[in-house]
């Protein structure tokens, strides 16, 4: 089927260009929403006169939700239909936001943040599974690295958006310029998207399944975020970890599971995938806040500069991703993903090695730069891989899969960091005496990172070739 010809599939679900443009805008928002208010945080802050822990779970709670419930909703898009939970996640996204713009305690700020992931998750959780259906997979991988390329870039424009509008109105506009966005999106869904046929109408959710699997998350994804400065962290982790282990079990038995554990045992290329995917994360979420750590206390350098110079690993990955959807429709996705994670692990190990007090700002962006171009090369290919490794009636699922291997990606990684710091530093602060420590944690936690990277290198590898 030629490139530019439309997919007969799609002709019950509205216009293909509308499904794509209105995922686009979804996947720019959320992460747009996370990055751009915590350049916020201080402004907000002093207004609301917040505690340094209350400022910290404004954040918190919105990766939180969104983690619980993204699989959740991936679920219930295969059986209501992903159009519904979509324009359900956009009234309720959307709303939110206008309503943080509003908010008058930092207690309703917290409360509504963690209300605004669940309607992130609504939104994020079916949309690949929506350009799965609209698309042939002739033109898959380029549309969904349109898509990849739309997410990091809501990451990187975040901060510099947010900054200059809490700069000129407070912020409280980082709110307000975001709610234009979600009543477009929410408009084009209405009018430009039609109600298909539901993947898997027959089925029921597995709420207790669905509860397992929030509550687990969250103790594991809370505990990682306070487990250096409370011993009961890490009990939370165990506690995350242990819940896990017996979601697994209750869904290998039940009959209309949350996440059909076949997928795993019957279907290797997607377990690995899926794998790849969680290595991936887990080895390229924590440099951010590793170098900008590193670029101001090391370095010297005020946090307007320190942005500027990790701007350049999602820049990379911006650039990566668009170029990576036209390179998987004339190669091997798997195999152009395992390439792209090779070229992250090379960048983290290299940082590794040369990292130090003295180290040139040219050599640290052009590790950056490899690193954000790795990601870029792998993130796209392996997303089409996933979701051509499934029947359309798992569409949501697998959609659900790749956000929470994202989500819980970011949760290893900070992990890491935190038990690295928890260990080398013993919960110092970052001074010109402790400096060398934590010099010491940095090439810890990028060797770390370097494994997890070795990690989805070896699971990509091992799924061989697939097409999708």
């Amino acid at each position: 089927m030629p490139h530019d010809a439309p997919a007969a599939q799609t002709t019950d679900l509205g216009s293909p260009l509308a499904i794509l443009l209105t995922v686009c805008i979804v996947q720019f928002m959320a992460p747009f929403m996370l990055t751009a208010v915590g350049v916020a945080l201080p402004s907000l802050g002093r207004e609301l006169s917040a505690t340094a822990m209350q400022l910290s779970l404004v954040e918190q709670l919105y990766v939180l939700s969104l983690a619980m419930t993204m699989l959740t909703f991936g679920r219930l898009g295969d059986i209501l239909g992903q159009r519904r939970v979509l324009l359900a996640g956009l009234f309720a996204f959307t709303a939110l936001t206008l309503s943080l713009g509003l908010a008058g305690s930092v207690t309703m700020v917290m409360a509504q943040r963690f209300a605004q992931g669940i309607g992130g998750a609504m939104m994020l959780s079916g949309s690949l599974a929506l350009v799965a259906a609209a698309f042939p997979p002739a033109m898959r991988a380029r549309k969904i690295g349109i898509v990849s390329a739309c997410t990091y870039a809501g990451l990187s424009l975040g901060p510099v958006a947010g900054g200059y509008v809490t700069g000129h109105f407070g912020w409280r506009g980082v709110f307000f310029m975001s709610v234009p966005l979600g009543l477009m999106a929410t408009l084009m869904c209405l009018f430009f998207m039609r109600q298909g046929k539901t993947n898997a109408s027959g089925d029921r959710l597995d709420w207790r399944g669905s509860l397992l699997y929030a509550a687990s998350v969250g103790l594991f994804m809370t505990g990682a975020a306070h487990a250096e400065h409370s011993q009961s962290g890490y009990a939370m982790i165990g506690a995350g970890v242990l819940g896990l282990v017996f979601f697994v079990r209750l869904e290998s038995v039940a009959k209309s599971p949350l996440l059909d554990m076949r997928l795993f045992t019957q279907n290797r290329f997607f377990a690995l995938s899926c794998l790849a995917a969680l290595g991936n994360y887990a080895a390229t979420f924590g440099i951010t806040f590793l170098m900008s750590l590193y670029l101001q206390y090391a370095k010297g350098l005020p946090p307007r500069l320190a942005g500027l110079v990790l701007l350049a690993q999602p820049a990379c990955q911006v650039g990566a991703s668009l170029l990576s959807g036209r390179l998987a429709e004339r190669f091997e996705p798997s195999r152009l993903a395992t390439a792209g994670i090779l070229a992250s692990a090379a960048g983290l190990a290299f940082g590794a090695a040369t990292i130090g007090p003295d180290t040139p700002l040219w050599l640290l962006c052009a590790e950056l730069a490899v690193i954000g171009t790795g990601f870029g090369i792998f993130i796209t290919p392996n997303s089409t891989a996933i979701m051509g490794s499934v029947p359309k009636r798992q569409y949501g699922v697998a959609s659900g899969m790749v956000g929470a291997m994202r989500t819980l990606g970011m949760a290893v990684s900070m992990t890491a960091v935190t038990l690295i710091f928890s260990l080398l530093l013993g919960g110092e602060a970052i001074s010109m005496n402790t400096l060398p420590r934590f010099i010491d944690s940095m090439r810890a936690g990028l060797s770390a990172f370097a494994a997890f990277a070795c990690l989805g290198i070896a699971a990509s590898f091992g799924r061989g070739g697939k097409s999708s």
